[in-house]
């Protein structure tokens, strides 16, 4: 049993505690660039037990992922422990195109497989036995799309890729016997990068980044010993993103090539997630989730230029885009089963509906209703454990409209969607 104040007050545990968080931050810190999103725009697939269940792993056990799953569960965690991860995910598809102009002939291909990975890391430890730190960092929003640049998918993007990052740490504490609760701060890097090739023939490329700060709070009540359930709330975040943009028209007028700033507003949207675990006995546990987000907020990606472009002699000072998502909805069920006291098998199944409309889609995003299915193992010991988890996301159609500033397409079709994951994690025990 921990002491409240000795220990946690201790100067030499205070320094080393101190050392270690600030090595973890410079760490994710250096780490924030290069993390990346699968197609799509929310992730979750922040560990390879949470991916292995797909993402229904709120109440897991002894897992500092559970920091990004249900904050108010990193209580569940013993002593201090240390949690890296890995996530590959490889998207492919095809598309129809009807061309604009009279003829309105149909053109087919498909995209540019271009893999991303997904990298988790996360730190608890237990102050006393009633209160709790975790750092973390991971990806909650990303995508990555590609296709041929002379493609008519190419005059919309031909390339798009969304590096979202959050830094989260979190004060956890057991209120009593049955409820524990959370607070924490998230720091988020957003990086974008869009290339477009205008009317087929004009390359126009912008890059930018931007950090906001959102917040987080969940609760977890215990029934008894067979069932529990917990709320978690992630904040909205608004970025102002300042970013580059070079434009290189097909024919150089008197300003030549074109280069300068380019401006925008998102908000990436807040969420609820309802969580339900059921133990039918010491070996066998079962977990339902549910996340709603608000997607509604991502009503427009509208982008202002300093100074204007010339674009087939159209001065273009904004490209408005209108967007008009409607709110998410995901589902998914998580079956833990212990084979014996060292290995652990999981199975997972998600589905989220499409909340794009016709007149707000575009081959940035090009996805509709999702479905995943997930198989996972663990390995664990007093010292550590080891996770390794497969998945695969079938991707529904989408249908959306075209005919935008510089589009060379009446409307898109997409189709023969799917998403390739794998994923491993590795955590040691202090």
């Amino acid at each position: 049993m921990y002491t409240v104040c000795k220990e946690f007050y201790d100067e030499g545990m205070y320094k080393g505690m101190k050392k270690k968080v600030l090595a973890f931050a410079a760490a994710a810190v250096l780490a924030a660039p290069q993390m990346v999103g699968a197609e799509g725009f929310a992730i979750y697939e922040w560990s390879a037990e949470g991916m292995g269940m797909a993402g229904a792993r709120m109440f897991a056990e002894n897992d500092a992922a559970n920091l990004a799953f249900n904050p108010a569960s990193i209580t569940k965690v013993k002593g201090e422990v240390f949690k890296v991860s890995a996530t590959y995910l490889s998207p492919h598809g095809k598309y129809d195109v009807e061309s604009s102009g009279p003829l309105g002939t149909i053109k087919s291909g498909h995209n540019r497989v271009h893999p991303a990975w997904a990298p988790g890391m996360y730190y608890v430890r237990q102050i006393n036995d009633k209160e709790w730190f975790g750092m973390g960092t991971w990806s909650r929003f990303g995508m990555v799309s590609q296709f041929e640049r002379n493609s008519a998918p190419g005059s919309n993007s031909f390339s798009a890729k969304l590096n979202g990052v959050t830094l989260g740490a979190n004060y956890a504490r057991k209120l009593d016997k049955k409820w524990t609760a959370s607070l924490g701060a998230e720091v988020n890097y957003v990086g974008l990068q869009m290339d477009k090739n205008l009317f087929g023939m004009a390359p126009i490329h912008l890059e930018g980044e931007s950090y906001a700060l959102g917040w987080n709070a969940a609760a977890n009540y215990e029934f008894d010993e067979k069932n529990e359930i917990c709320l978690v709330y992630r904040s909205a975040i608004n970025h102002s993103m300042d970013a580059d943009y070079d434009f290189h028209p097909p024919i150089p007028g008197p300003l030549g090539n074109q280069y300068g700033d380019a401006y925008a507003c998102v908000t990436l949207p807040e969420s609820l997630t309802l969580g339900y675990n059921h133990k039918f006995n010491d070996k066998t546990r079962v977990e339902l989730n549910y996340i709603w987000t608000r997607w509604e907020r991502y009503d427009a990606l509208n982008i202002s230029f300093n100074p204007e472009m010339s674009v087939m002699g159209h001065v273009v000072t904004e490209v408005p885009q209108t967007k008009d998502w409607t709110n998410g909805k995901r589902f998914a069920i998580g079956l833990e089963h212990k084979f014996s006291d060292k290995y652990s098998g999981l199975l997972g199944y998600a589905f989220d509906h499409s909340n794009i409309p016709y007149d707000g889609g575009d081959f940035m995003i090009p996805t509709g209703t999702r479905t995943t299915y997930s198989i996972g193992a663990q390995y664990h010991d007093k010292k550590q454990t080891l996770a390794v988890s497969l998945g695969w996301m079938n991707v529904g159609s989408l249908d959306f409209k075209g005919g935008h500033l510089g589009e060379i397409y009446a409307s898109a079709h997409t189709r023969d969607s799917y998403t390739k994951m794998a994923s491993i994690s590795y955590q040691r025990n202090f």
